[in-house]
C-alpha cells in the first residue's frame, strides 16, 4: 500500500510539473511570430472555442501574440502577433472561419457580407500583423502585413498588384486593405 501511495504521489508530481510548464511552452511558441525586440514586452493570449481569449502573459507594449495552429483555414503550425487594438477583428475572423467550416469560399462569403453591410470590424490603421506559419515549426516562414483599412493605390501611391515586385496594397478600398511586405 505504501508503495502504491508513493507511485501515485510521483505520478501527480510529474503531472503537476508538466501542467505548470505547458503555459510557458505555449507562451514561447506564440512569441515566435514577434520581432525579437518586442517579444519580452508582448502580451500572449490563448483563444477559446467561443472566440474569446484568456491572457497567459500580460505585456507592457501593444503587441499581442497567439497560436492559431490547427484553426480552420490555418496551416498546421501558425502563430501570429498584432496590435491589441485588433483583437476584436481577429475574433470576428475566427468566428467567420469557424462558420465556414474549412471552406475558404464560405468564409469569404461571410467576410464579404459583413463588408457590404458595414459590420466588418476595422483593424487599427497602420498596425502590423506578424505571421510565422507552415507545415511545422521547422519549415515555417514569416509573413508581414500592415493594416490600412480603406486604402487604395491612389491614396498610398502603392500598386494594387504584386506585379512590380515591391510592397503593394491587397484588398484595396476595403476594411481588409493591407500593405503586403515582400520577402519570406
Amino acid at each position: 500500500m505504501k508503495l502504491i501511495s508513493l507511485f501515485i504521489l510521483g505520478v501527480m508530481a510529474v503531472s503537476t510539473n508538466a501542467l505548470a510548464q505547458a503555459p510557458a511552452d505555449t507562451i514561447d511558441t506564440a512569441l515566435l511570430a514577434a520581432p525579437a525586440r518586442l517579444r519580452e514586452e508582448a502580451t500572449v493570449i490563448r483563444w477559446k472555442p467561443d472566440h474569446t481569449y484568456e491572457t497567459l502573459k500580460k505585456g507592457t507594449n501593444r503587441l499581442v501574440c497567439y497560436d492559431r495552429s490547427g484553426f480552420p483555414l490555418e496551416r498546421p503550425f501558425s502563430v501570429e502577433c498584432t496590435s491589441i487594438g485588433n483583437l476584436e477583428r481577429v475574433a470576428q475572423n475566427l468566428k467567420f472561419e469557424a462558420a465556414g467550416a474549412d471552406d475558404e469560399s464560405k468564409t469569404q462569403a461571410l467576410l464579404d457580407a459583413a463588408e457590404k453591410d458595414g459590420t466588418r470590424v476595422k483593424p487599427e490603421y497602420g498596425s502590423i500583423f506578424y505571421n510565422f506559419r507552415g507545415p511545422d515549426r521547422e519549415r515555417a516562414t514569416r509573413h508581414t502585413t500592415i493594416a490600412v483599412p480603406g486604402a487604395t493605390s491612389q491614396s498610398t501611391g502603392l500598386p494594387d498588384t504584386r506585379d512590380q515586385g515591391g510592397a503593394w496594397v491587397m484588398f484595396a478600398g476595403t476594411t481588409s486593405a493591407h500593405i503586403m511586405v515582400p520577402g519570406r
